[in-house]
């Protein structure tokens, strides 16, 4: 049961990364979307870390409002 739940968590990242659209904007290139998601590893090992992901936090919820109006 522990692998099943994994994989799904695994494939909501995977959605996550496309709903932003990462995957056209770095046309695919899977070196530079790891490179970019260790910049934000980078970021949050900072001090600022907690006002980082209060930012971010905003930004993904206003998305996923915007995505229920839409839908």
């Amino acid at each position: 049961m522990a692998r099943r739940e994994r994989t799904h968590h695994l494939i909501e990242l995977g959605g996550l990364v496309q709903k932003a659209g990462l995957v056209d904007l770095a046309e695919d290139d899977r070196a530079a979307l790891l490179g970019a998601f260790l910049s934000l590893a980078d970021q949050l090992g900072s001090d600022g870390r907690r006002d980082i992901l209060a930012l971010w936090r905003r930004r993904g919820q206003r998305a996923f409002g915007a995505d229920r109006r839409v839908e």
